[in-house]
């Protein structure tokens, strides 16, 4: 990769940065570079063109940013597969022009803008900003590859897993939340759930074992409809709660109709519309658990990415009664191919009752989660892999929120919100029926997103609004369905923006 491609002219002026990016990327375009094909590495690199190294990793993490490089630890960086918006290694519908989105101009240069729409009847999306899925391009594929080698080294036992999950695994989390989220919990206490919606009916079919054969279970409204469902597989009766602003409305639960046998919360990000709750709230939940008798589900969802404000404090790590099971997986910390996720049940001396009917559940039901599988994530705990990839994502999720803020942050009658913290945004919208029209059309030209109704707890009080996703996309494909919904929007009368020339796409 030399020649004209990699022209570095040192008078110019322009950043070295810049000429690197650019050449790379008119190369990609160009058709030289071709999807799959090796680049240099860049000690190489920075050796042949005399530049610091440090310059070569910046494009190149720029380039992966974009989607035109496919960066992962411990391979080589190749060429990436192009979305269809490029088309035989040349724009599609030429450069940028004064009318497309600055959005897209500035993260593609001279790279396409438009695309043509969906096929009629596809099924798959071009691009999909359904919420709940995280990045995987960072994933240290080395450290991956390695904690599998060593799960499958070990010695093949000839009796199950554990019923609370191999000992390894059991410990390193609970050092990882001691860590990461302030809860001093014993290794005793952590028990493997194959993700959170199983970890849900773990907790179900205690509360059976408990308090009878159908249980009231207080759920946030709108709210996480599998983990929903879940309980109601499991014979749970589910009790509607509304959220306010900050979460869970805790006069409302306070006022309900029934004292619930267990209430289930998101505190640290309210799914769906991400509220976080006070400390001061916090508290009063537990007093009112307390002085009720009743469970408290915290559901940890999406702790790890704040992207504003310090993280409060998990309730597990206030509760002294002995009330509360955090429920938390690692399906958007890393990948839910993985379907692995835990719950930490109070100590034995606060609440043994509670330990002993979940041991009894799992009597019947064993461990569903492979003993090969806990080994490799307990060494990806164990190696700090998880921990550094945290912090990796986290920038880069947060440099996608200034993407999705950029794009979509000045639309009036259409408020952007749930960009604290987590993987996904949510976009208020007048009523049902634009809100039908606004993902039929995304639909039709080849993104995915979620209608805010499909949260919704209680039949015929259905939110209006879209919830997308800006976590697992590439950036040039994330700016291209910023844009598709913008135009959505625009095109529909909802919001007509100041100061800013739009126009469709495609």
């Amino acid at each position: 990769m030399d020649g004209p491609m990699l022209a570095i002219d040192r008078s110019s002026g322009r950043p070295l940065g810049v000429q690197l990016v650019e050449g790379v990327r008119r190369g990609i375009l160009d058709g030289a570079l071709r999807p799959g094909d090796p680049v240099p590495s860049t000690r190489a690199l920075a050796s042949e063109l005399g530049v610091s190294r440090s310059a070569i990793v910046a494009a190149y993490e720029q380039l992966a940013g974009e989607g035109y490089l496919d960066m992962r630890q411990g391979a080589a960086t190749r060429v990436a597969e192009l979305p269809t918006t490029f088309s035989g290694g040349m724009p599609a519908t030429g450069a940028a022009g004064p009318g497309t989105s600055r959005i897209v101009a500035a993260l593609t240069s001279s790279a396409p803008t438009g695309a043509p729409d969906a096929e009629p009847g596809r099924t798959e999306p071009r691009i999909s900003l359904l919420p709940g899925y995280p990045s995987t391009a960072r994933i240290d594929a080395r450290a991956w590859r390695a904690a599998w080698r060593h799960a499958a080294a070990r010695e093949i036992p000839s009796v199950s897993p554990p019923p609370f999950g191999v000992d390894s695994l059991r410990a390193e989390i609970a050092d990882h939340l001691r860590h990461a989220r302030g809860v001093t919990c014993s290794p005793d206490e952590v028990v493997i759930t194959a993700g959170t919606n199983e970890a849900v009916g773990l907790i179900a079919g205690a509360l059976r074992v408990l308090r009878g054969a159908q249980p009231i279970v207080a759920v946030e409204h709108p709210g996480y409809p599998s983990a929903r469902r879940a309980l109601e597989r499991r014979g749970m009766l589910t009790m509607p709660v509304a959220v306010d602003a900050d979460g869970l409305d805790l006069e409302a639960l306070r006022r309900a109709p029934h004292r619930p046998d267990a209430v289930m919360v998101t505190p640290s990000h309210q799914y769906p519309l991400g509220g976080r709750l006070p400390v001061a709230t916090r508290l009063e939940l537990l007093a009112w658990a307390g002085s009720t008798g009743t469970l408290v589900i915290e559901d940890d969802y999406d702790s790890e990415f704040r992207h504003t404000g310090p993280p409060f404090p998990a309730l597990a790590s206030l509760d002294e009664a002995g009330l509360t099971v955090l429920v938390g997986s690692f399906s958007k910390v890393l990948t839910p191919w993985l379907r692995l996720g835990y719950l930490v049940l109070p100590p034995a001396e606060t609440n043994p009752t509670l330990r002993a009917a979940v041991a009894e559940v799992r009597a019947d039901e064993a461990c569903p989660v492979p003993g090969v599988a806990q080994e490799a994530m307990a060494a990806l705990l164990a190696g700090g892999t998880v921990r550094r990839h945290i912090a990796v994502t986290r920038r880069e999720y947060a440099h996608r929120r200034r993407l999705v803020l950029a794009a979509l942050g000045d639309l009036p009658g259409a408020p952007l919100s749930a960009l604290d913290g987590g993987l996904h945004a949510v976009i208020e919208l007048p009523d049902a029926a634009t809100s039908a029209a606004v993902v039929a059309r995304l639909a039709a030209e080849g993104v995915a997103v979620a209608p805010l109704a499909d949260y919704s707890a209680v039949a015929g009080d259905e939110q209006p609004g879209i919830v997308f996703g800006y976590a697992a996309t590439t950036d040039t494909q994330l700016a291209e369905g910023l844009e598709r919904i913008r135009a959505a929007i625009i095109d529909g009368g909802i919001a007509r923006p100041v100061e800013r020339t739009s126009r469709p796409i495609g």
